[in-house]
């Protein structure tokens, strides 16, 4: 089993303003393309699972079978535990680990998730050979993540082309790749998958309350959260430039005619 490895720093952290985001998922916002290959007796790990609301999704969704979820960071995991235990579910736990190195044997699992996890490592195709490593033949490793140069939105913005351009700096310093969804299956074909579902899919947030929601989260992230803080220690943007980019957000998100859409690369690959 290979040694973990320190190779990215994950771009938001757990500010509050993250996890609005992160706790809004579920299995049906974010990882539809996997649903119609679940079976009830399947065990699944979930790479990256946050405070675990895709996770609870899938283990219900699975009643016969069982969900292990993992993450990097010990305290979202309370948050995962939490809500497990909140809907009464008996067929999942938690546990830090390493995409890298993942602590597990060898075909141990019907389906390896992640979702908006490969934009933060540091080796993505190490990291889809490890998942699929801990994957059964003929099961399949699943992944979502954004490609944040494809987002688009309107009214155009100066100010939100300036918070694109700022987080695309921040995450590539962090040793990410922000434009992790036009690459899923390129980087699947590197780590010797042969069998690839590509497509994609999209977040869309127009009504007033999904404009106040987003907006507010990304305005509040740019300030406050650990992404802020790389921003100002790697040198990318001032206090008053991060200031500016909130400012935008707000602007944005009170526009009667604003629009945002964020597009996923998707990749389902069936192990031989």
């Amino acid at each position: 089993m290979p040694e973990p490895r320190e190779t990215a720093v994950y771009t938001h952290g757990h500010h509050e303003s993250v996890l609005r985001s992160h706790t809004w998922r579920t299995a049906a916002n974010s990882a539809a393309y996997l649903l119609p290959s679940l079976k009830p007796h399947m065990r699944i790990l979930d790479v990256g699972c946050g405070p675990g609301t895709i996770t609870a999704d899938l283990a219900e969704l699975v009643p016969d079978g069982h969900v292990t979820g993992v993450d990097r960071a010990p305290e979202v995991l309370e948050r995962a535990r939490a809500t497990a235990a909140a809907r009464g579910l008996t067929n999942v736990d938690f546990a830090v680990a390493d995409v890298h190195a993942l602590d597990h044997p060898d075909d141990t699992f019907c389906v390896v998730h992640a979702h908006q996890v490969l934009q933060h490592v540091g080796d993505p195709v190490g990291a889809l050979r490890e998942m699929k490593r801990v994957t059964r033949p003929g099961g399949f490793v699943a992944v979502r993540d954004a490609d944040y140069a494809a987002m688009t939105w309107y009214p155009a913005s100066a100010g939100l082309d300036a918070w694109l351009d700022l987080y695309r700096r921040v995450a590539r310093g962090n040793g990410g790749e922000p434009d992790a969804g036009r690459r899923l299956r390129a980087w699947a074909l590197r780590a010797g998958f042969t069998d690839i579902t590509a497509g994609s899919g999209t977040w869309t947030f127009a009504t007033p309350g999904e404009r106040a929601w987003w907006s507010g989260l990304w305005a509040d992230r740019t300030l406050a959260s650990a992404y802020a803080d790389r921003a100002l220690q790697g040198g990318h943007a001032s206090e008053e430039e991060l200031r500016e980019v909130a400012g935008a957000w707000r602007e944005w998100g009170a526009r009667e005619d604003g629009w945002f859409s964020v597009l996923h690369g998707e990749i389902l690959c069936r192990k031989d």
